[in-house]
């Protein structure tokens, strides 16, 4: 038996994967779709293994491998993703994720996976092995904006094309004060500080065009 933990934004799926994963003999000790909370109670209860998917409404998945990996936690990430691209598969791998699965893999290869990972070694089925390995054969730097969540891409986007908080929140329907704020916390992911580096780091990574 596992301690197993999930992370997904989607509560049916969620509640799918608790059945089949408690049929098979695992406890589920909780599931969150919020980065913060499934970092503190993944911990405080002591998970074993967290299912995590990388998409995650407003945040980002890669959000928790990065704190996982700096808290140094002893639960062991296992991503369950839609995302089939290579860039993402060597980008978890190097935020410290133990595993990598498909959510069209079957029960049967999920199952294979949570035990691998849960014994202490990585799991990456054949498609992923294909994608992680053409990821290192394109030789592509990692994404510096993969901890960004879609709308923290929309904003940033957003930003690098002149336009003001006011204006943002506007479009966006949200206060300038919730834009400031999503400003500080991409500025500080990505490690920049003015609109400046930001629009020249989205440039050269290809976020937006020159």
């Amino acid at each position: 038996m596992t301690r197993i933990y999930l992370v997904d934004d989607q509560l049916i799926l969620r509640d799918g994967l608790q059945a089949l994963l408690e049929a098979a003999g695992h406890e589920v000790i909780g599931a969150s779709s919020d980065p913060t909370q499934c970092i503190v109670e993944a911990q405080q209860r002591h998970a074993e293994v967290m299912l995590l998917d990388l998409g995650l409404g407003e945040r980002s998945g890669f959000e928790v491998l990065q704190e996982l990996k700096r808290r140094s936690a002893t639960v062991r990430a296992l991503v369950l993703t839609m995302s089939a691209q290579p860039r993402h598969v060597a980008d978890a791998v190097r935020m410290g994720a133990a595993g990598y699965v498909l959510k069209d893999a079957g029960a049967a290869e999920l199952l294979e996976a949570i035990d691998t990972v849960a014994a202490g070694r990585r799991y990456f089925g054949p498609q992923v092995a294909d994608l992680a390995l053409q990821a290192l054969t394109d030789d592509a730097p990692p994404d510096r904006f993969a901890t960004l969540s879609p709308r923290e891409r929309q904003i940033v986007t957003m930003v690098v094309n002149g336009l003001s908080s006011a204006a943002i929140g506007t479009q966006l329907h949200l206060s300038p004060k919730t834009v400031d704020t999503y400003r500080s916390r991409i500025m500080s992911k990505l490690g920049v500080n003015g609109v400046t580096a930001l629009v020249r780091l989205a440039v050269r990574e290809g976020l937006v065009e020159n």
